[in-house]
């Protein structure tokens, strides 16, 4: 009974929630009751994520109007969650994968506290928020979107006066307040606020996206006309076509040719078993298809709300599907190339800065040993890159590029976040410049590993519906031969060094804790090979994976590379098949 009393209270302005619950103890379902109810959502690498239905633990009109409650309230009562005190008490609301509800509540909220609201009229890519708030000098901002998860699931990010995502504490303050304050505001409810509310107002999207485009770099217009390759794009049916479209106007770039299928903004990504162009050439089939047929040699692909770009390229009559940390290889080679040219008389780079995460690629520390640029890690996720940008600035520095492996990139700090649209228009630049030396994006990668040491890197997945199961595979590897022992083997291939960043342990420093920052409510541990093979396993933050990630750097001049990439691939299948079990443990491997 009293479970019942606590979700009539909860859904009582949405019928159809309530009726899920009610469903399910008519049917006596109670794991999923638990699933439901006992748990609340967390902040992950990217927010507030889950699938859309009934309960605290899911996405729906409650647990929205809580989030941002909270969030108003540290806007107008706790400036301390800013770090800074507030410039103007503004909200920015955008929106891609949309629940058109979601998004009145949102505003709703902020308007029944006489809180200013800048709404955009239509979808617009996630990487809007971050700059708008800079630009408009807004105190935080929120986007609402699942970005490439499952059709069933939606998203709700937070980004604070810096135009960074959330991140320790704030985040963890917020789900501490969203416990003490549980019930909504009689306002919160009321959706016509956003109509009729003066207090509104729309950003001009337009506008916003011509500025922030005015401080790219498109060092090239006139090469740019005169380019003859051709780039085919693919918006994977979110908000992304008009925004690449306008952006290759702004560099002067013949226009892309557009996926007809997937230009268009579809809830139900029709066309795709999955809609995250990470995935590779079999989600990018009709892209693929198109380009042949249109005679295009570079497919680009942003993902639904158009943060993270995937990259193609026609290579001898076969396509090659860049990954996330080849692509970061040579969009960091572009970026310091023309940082050179722009300021000849820079003999010191110390101020210049790279960024990545730490499951990616080292290839950027490769580009600093050599360049003498700095270059800096940061836990997964580009809300901890956003911050450390924001660090870094405050001291002076320039933050040239930074980068994850899950193809998001950031070129320049204007957006400090990633940005697909931005990308896409200077990786086309940049393959037009090439082609007037001859060179392919792949040849220049090729370039790249023979000055710099080849950085051949495995990236993958299992899934794990059973958070039991996860914790008990992270506990084995924190108790291997007793308990808080780890493993000093993996098959045949001896581990040197064990970085756990969920215990603050880590074996290679002198007092054996970790400098990262410490992510309890996470699982990641990093091992080192005696090979200098690196390899993560870490959960995902925003779906049910294992993420599993392996790199082998060699030193400039290592010209057998297939030696290296088999050796990689024996230690990544011992990695997965010994730490992991997928068998043992029921977990389902990648398929796509």
């Amino acid at each position: 009974s009293v479970l019942y009393h606590s979700t009539s209270m909860t859904f009582t302005c949405n019928h159809r929630t309530r009726a899920q619950i009610e469903s399910l103890l008519h049917d006596g379902n109670v794991i999923e009751l638990q699933r439901r109810l006992c748990s609340r959502m967390s902040f992950g690498t990217a927010g507030l994520r889950a699938a859309m239905g009934a309960g605290f633990a899911l996405i729906n009109d409650l647990t929205i109007i809580q989030s941002t409650q909270v969030s108003t309230t540290a806007l107008v009562c706790m400036p301390i969650f800013l770090g800074e005190k507030a410039r103007n008490i503004v909200e920015i609301i955008f929106v891609t994968k949309i629940i058109k509800m979601y998004v009145s509540l949102t505003a709703a909220v902020m308007l029944s506290k006489d809180i200013p609201v800048y709404l955009f009229s239509t979808y617009v890519p996630t990487p809007f928020v971050p700059y708008a708030v800079k630009n408009l000098g807004a105190a935080a901002g929120v986007m609402l979107t699942a970005s490439h998860n499952p059709k069933e699931d939606n998203g709700y990010k937070v980004y604070w006066v810096n135009g960074a995502q959330i991140s320790a504490p704030h985040d963890k303050e917020i789900l501490k307040c969203i416990e003490e304050s549980l019930e909504p505001w009689p306002e919160s409810w009321n959706e016509n606020l956003c109509s009729s509310s003066p207090l509104r107002s729309d950003p001009l999207c337009q506008k916003t996206h011509q500025q922030q485009l005015g401080l790219c770099l498109f060092l090239f217009r006139e090469l740019n006309a005169k380019t003859p390759l051709k780039f085919v794009h693919s918006a994977f049916h979110g908000v992304g076509h008009n925004y690449v479209q306008q952006a290759f106007a702004v560099f002067n770039l013949p226009p892309p040719i557009p996926v007809p299928e997937q230009k268009d903004p579809d809830s139900e990504f029709s066309t795709v078993s999955c809609p995250n162009p990470e995935e590779g050439e079999s989600v990018l089939e009709l892209s693929l298809r198109l380009a042949g047929k249109e005679g295009a040699t570079i497919v680009l692909a942003t993902d639904p709300d158009a943060d993270r770009l995937a990259v193609a390229e026609k290579c001898d009559n076969r396509w090659k599907v860049f990954t996330g940390n080849e692509m970061a290889a040579l969009l960091g080679w572009w970026m310091l190339l023309n940082w050179k040219d722009r300021h000849p008389e820079m003999v010191d780079m110390e101020s210049v800065c790279m960024l990545a995460t730490t499951v990616s690629s080292k290839i950027l520390k490769a580009f600093a040993q050599i360049e003498g640029f700095h270059f800096e890690e940061t836990l997964p996720g580009f809300k901890w890159i956003g911050n450390k940008i924001h660090e870094l600035e405050k001291k002076g520095k320039v933050v040239l590029f930074a980068f994850e492996e899950s193809i998001g990139f950031m070129c320049g700090s204007m957006v400090p976040d990633k940005d697909g649209v931005s990308a896409a228009a200077v990786v086309a630049e940049m393959a037009a410049y090439l082609n007037t030396k001859n060179l392919t994006l792949n040849r220049q990668l090729e370039n790249i590993y023979e000055i710099y040491g080849p950085h051949i890197s495995r990236t993958s997945y299992v899934i794990c519906h059973d958070p039991p199961t996860i914790k008990r595979i992270f506990s084995r590897l924190r108790n291997w031969n007793g308990k808080d022992e780890y493993p000093d083997s993996c098959g045949v291939y001896r581990i040197t060094h064990i970085r756990d960043v969920t215990t603050g342990y880590d074996s290679s420093q002198p007092d054996h804790k970790c400098v990262l920052p410490l992510t309890k409510n996470s699982q990641m541990v990093t091992f080192t090979f005696h090979s200098g093979i690196v390899a993560t396993l870490r959960t995902s933050g925003t779906e049910p994976k294992i993420k599993y990630y392996t790199e082998f750097c060699a030193l400039p001049g290592k010209r057998d590379v297939s030696s290296l990439e088999e050796e990689l691939q024996k230690v990544t299948t011992a990695l997965v098949e010994e730490f992991l079990e997928p068998d043992k443990n029921n977990l389902i491997r990648r398929s796509v």
